[in-house]
């Protein structure tokens, strides 16, 4: 049972922990290629895989380029469009973002890109936090469905899903395990 208290089964795994490693590997390279170095280049995970993605990326970034770069960590549970439906007493965050967003080039970094609507309530918040110079989005899974004018410019792995499954990153610091795996909602007659 998920959180959401449907039930599911596990359908395939679609990335194993070698294949995440190089997915975040070839983005590091992705954006030290497009942005040609760090200098006004930040980081902005949302919070929790997306956060923990993002330093993963900062670390390898660091490695390549032997420069650091700036990471952040956004929560964005007050900016969805949905909070009443989530949880009757949703639990926020803090947002941690130790610089200026103001001028600078930010990637906004995401386990799974969905239906767009996550990404939107991310773009609002970091409007209240300053005017970057751009935003652009990196996500380790891009699984179609956008409801939303929203394309991720630095993708792991596009996975095309239909409705009724769902995209599970699992991530060692959170989940103990490392890989994504594809799961289905079962059938009403076998969840009784």
């Amino acid at each position: 049972m998920d959180k959401s208290g449907a039930d599911f089964r596990e359908k395939s795994k679609v990335l194993d922990a070698e294949a995440i490693r190089r997915a975040v590997v070839r983005i590091a390279h992705e954006i030290l290629e497009r942005h040609k170095g760090t200098g006004d280049v930040a980081l902005i995970g949302i919070r929790t895989r997306g956060a923990l993605l993002a330093q993963r990326l900062a670390r390898e970034i660091q490695g390549i380029d032997g420069q650091p770069i700036r990471v952040g960590i956004l929560d964005i549970t007050l900016y969805r469009d949905d909070l009443s439906r989530i949880a009757p007493n949703p639990v926020v965050h803090a947002t941690d973002i130790p610089f200026d967003v103001t001028d600078l080039r930010l990637v906004l970094v995401d386990d799974v890109l969905f239906t767009g609507r996550t990404i939107r309530a991310a773009l609002n918040a970091l409007s209240d936090l300053g005017r970057p110079k751009s935003i652009q989005l990196a996500v380790l899974v891009d699984r179609g469905h956008r409801e939303l004018p929203i394309r991720p410019d630095y993708i792991g792995k596009n996975i095309p899903t239909n409705l009724r499954e769902q995209v599970d990153v699992r991530l060692n610091e959170l989940d103990e395990q490392e890989e994504v795996v594809l799961v289905e909602a079962l059938p009403l007659k076998e969840r009784l």
